[in-house]
């Protein structure tokens, strides 16, 4: 295994010549993909998982904070990782903020990615004039401030807004896990490059298709921002509107997520 490869706990499953790249968002590690993972071990794939740095399953040490306090940091892991398992071209699953990492990504080299699959993605948490992201800069100070305070009780309350549904159930307790599994001035410096991110910008210069995958409610990424991204992408999109609650769906409604994942997986847009 190479130094890169090591270093985000690179794992390959499967044997095929059809590359599947499963990337995790904030405060989640490969683990989130889970449910989906059997569902994928069965006609000529090969699955690659990855652990984005600053999660709890890396090391700490390697966390440059200068290198990651843009999302270009985490843009050129996903490169080195592909470049370094010789893949030639993938279907990225992108959560999350990994989405838009395999979008800027795929600027520069396109011949990368056949398409993405971005699943509760969004280019701005902030709103803006004439756009919607959910977010007011207060809103976001005062998450940073209870990040700083008190972490693990941020953990705490975080964990069941951002999964939605019952506060006791597994995907939130496992969320929790992984979340509380990060160091607190990692996961803040993370989170801060996330919610003050825009990518709004860069959209048109997307040509590779997009699968633009969104929960019905998502406390992270209101359903207007997946119509913002089809409509601004540079190349063809398609958006779907699933029933489910929350920003992670494939942790928490694995029954509706999986066949939208596969689908979309397996089969292109309809030109």
């Amino acid at each position: 295994m190479g130094i890169v490869e090591d270093a985000h706990n690179v794992k390959v499953l499967g044997f095929g010549d059809r590359n599947i790249v499963l990337a995790h968002g904030f405060g989640t590690d490969q683990s989130v993909w889970k449910h989906l993972i059997p569902h994928l071990l069965d006609d000529n794939k090969r699955i690659i998982l990855y652990d984005n740095m600053g999660a709890g399953t890396t090391n700490p040490d390697y966390f440059d904070f200068q290198r990651y306090s843009t999302l270009e940091g985490y843009t050129y892991d996903l490169l080195a990782i592909l470049e370094e398992l010789r893949v030639d071209s993938c279907v990225f699953v992108g959560h999350s903020v990994s989405a838009m990492i395999g979008a800027i990504a795929s600027i520069s080299r396109p011949d990368l990615f056949s398409k993405i699959i971005m699943v509760g993605a969004s280019p701005r948490y902030l709103n803006d004039v004439d756009y919607y992201g959910g977010f007011e800069q207060e809103d976001l100070d005062q998450l940073f401030e209870a990040m700083r305070s008190n972490y693990k009780a941020w953990c705490s309350g975080f964990a069941p807004l951002a999964v939605g549904g019952d506060m006791d159930s597994v995907a939130v307790q496992e969320f929790s896990r992984t979340l509380f599994n990060m160091r607190p001035d990692i996961a803040l410096s993370v989170a801060q490059t996330i919610f003050q991110s825009d990518m709004r910008q860069i959209l048109c210069l997307v040509t590779v298709p997009c699968h633009i995958i969104q929960s019905m409610q998502d406390l992270a990424v209101p359903v207007v921002v997946s119509e913002y991204l089809h409509q601004n992408l540079g190349g063809e999109s398609i958006v779907e509107v699933m029933s489910s609650d929350g920003h992670l769906p494939q942790l928490s409604s694995p029954e509706v997520v999986i066949p939208v994942l596969l689908r979309h997986i397996r089969h292109d847009i309809a030109l």
